[in-house]
């Protein structure tokens, strides 16, 4: 199972963003997730169309308004599609979309050195901050958990909400699909240390958030783990995390432990007479611009350039994800 990039490459990735070259060393096969089809041919040669596809939780927490807002001013129209960070990372690279969104860092080859070939020829630009949230039913009456406590959760080490302070009630877990996802292989590298730690065979398993968020919505006694920045739009309850709660000003500060950037991914020429298209360079600048900070900033989410004291802190924290995890702080 592959390893999270050394020290240096993180340290590049948040401060620059990361270009992740073509020359990747062959990483031992991952296991993947449902990538669905690339957008409508029709949309391929207009000039005035880009196709983006990718991480559900930046899909529904402000792109749909970040392209609208792109829109206004430029005239090209972004077509929106979903299918998880893999896809985000996976299509751009194959040049099946224009660009893509992506919360988690391409996987590296077993020696933890360069990407995988499938997530190479990219280049990751981070574009907000994010968290991963337990989220329970809005009449759930825990209001807390802390790390030990989401570990044994995760691991079906406690089944019943009595384990965590609640009634007597089973718990519903609901997982994502494979370890790659965003979600997943973030929570795995930051909890556990470990990309392929299995979770409880007894969970419920979703293709993607929106589903997983859903399910949530609709369970009384249900639980999972998602991104804040989609969670706030849902009618769910997130609970405080080590007594801190996931709110804005929290995850700025970097009180609050999970978070995680969100990237938008963008190809890199594959030689050097193909030039970058101009079209989604000029997104690029806009989203990670004074407007689309504001954008984000009216979408409740943290934009990248906001808190920059969070780049040291994420570095800290992979850190300790390379060392074994949070929960050997």
């Amino acid at each position: 199972m592959s390893k999270l990039f050394p020290y240096a490459a993180a340290m590049a990735l948040l401060i620059f963003g990361v270009v992740v070259g073509v020359d990747a060393i062959q990483g031992e096969p991952v296991e993947d997730e449902p990538v669905p089809s690339a957008a409508s041919a029709e949309t391929v040669d207009d000039p005035n169309v880009l196709r983006w596809a990718g991480c559900g939780i930046t899909r529904t927490a402000f792109m749909a308004e970040m392209a609208a807002a792109y829109e206004l001013q430029s005239g090209v129209k972004i077509v929106i599609e979903g299918g998880g960070a893999t896809r985000g990372i996976r299509d751009t690279a194959s040049r099946k979309i224009d660009m893509g969104g992506s919360c988690r860092l391409p996987l590296g080859d077993p020696a933890g050195l360069r990407p995988q070939p499938e997530e190479a020829g990219i280049n990751m630009v981070p574009v907000a901050w994010d968290a991963l949230v337990v989220i329970v039913h809005p009449d759930n009456p825990l209001d807390s958990i802390s790390l030990p406590q989401l570990r044994d959760l995760l691991l079906g080490d406690v089944t019943d909400w009595s384990g965590l302070g609640g009634p007597t009630r089973p718990i519903e877990l609901q997982i994502r699909q494979g370890r790659i996802s965003g979600v997943g292989h973030t929570l795995r590298n930051l909890l556990f240390g470990d990309p392929g730690q299995d979770f409880t065979a007894s969970a419920t398993v979703h293709k993607s958030t929106g589903p997983l968020e859903k399910a949530i919505e609709e369970k009384p006694w249900a639980v999972g783990v998602t991104g804040v920045s989609s969670a706030r739009k849902r009618n769910v309850k997130m609970l405080k995390l080590a007594g801190v709660e996931p709110t804005y000003e929290n995850i700025k500060l970097g009180r609050y432990l999970l978070y995680r950037p969100l990237y938008l991914v963008t190809p890199l020429p594959s030689s050097a007479q193909e030039t970058v298209d101009p079209r989604i360079a000029d997104f690029v600048r806009f989203a990670t611009g004074i407007e689309g900070a504001r954008v984000l900033r009216s979408m409740g989410t943290v934009p990248y350039r906001d808190a920059p004291q969070l780049v040291l802190r994420q570095l800290q924290e992979l850190r300790k994800a390379l060392d074994g995890g949070l929960l050997n702080r």
